[in-house]
């Protein structure tokens, strides 16, 4: 099983703020191991550098998605906040889901980052994808894994 990142973030986030989320959101759920195939978000966050370097250091593509694409996934937790902002009720869940493909499952649901000292500015999900529905290969850079080998960390929210 591969596995795919859906992630949604406020302007400015920070590379380490992202990879530290998907470190912890992987780690909890024993996935630490597995290779991440892909980032994926809102077509409006294209252009983050916090995202864009995320998906750089972990050697996987940034995958994007038009709100209106987002809103027609079915997710566990929608966000009432995201909705008026962006036109979608859900990015983090709703894009790992897209980004998985066909018969992709929510593995983690999705999770807020926790700084100190300031409010959250990234959520990440994290879906599985069959090895078979393309979503395995799409994206990566070549010769990347994409593993996330940092140790378990103890902050993060939901």
């Amino acid at each position: 099983m591969c596995l795919t990142v859906g992630v949604g973030a406020s302007r400015g986030v920070g590379e380490d703020e992202v990879l530290d989320l998907i470190r912890c959101a992987l780690a909890e759920a024993g996935l630490s191991e597995r290779p991440v195939t892909a980032l994926a978000t809102v077509d409006s966050k294209a252009d983050e550098t916090g995202l864009v370097d995320a998906a750089r250091k972990l050697g996987v593509g940034l995958r994007t998605y038009a709100a209106e694409a987002l809103a027609g996934v079915d997710v566990p937790n929608p966000s009432g906040a995201a909705q008026p902002a962006i036109g979608t009720p859900s990015v983090a869940e709703a894009a790992a889901l897209l980004a998985a493909g066909e018969g992709a499952e929510l593995l983690v649901p999705k999770r807020k980052s926790a700084p100190k000292g300031r409010p959250a500015k990234a959520t990440v999900a994290v879906a599985g994808c069959r090895p078979d529905s393309g979503a395995a290969l799409s994206g990566a850079v070549p010769g990347a894994r994409g593993v996330v080998s940092s140790p378990p960390c103890d902050a993060g929210g939901r």
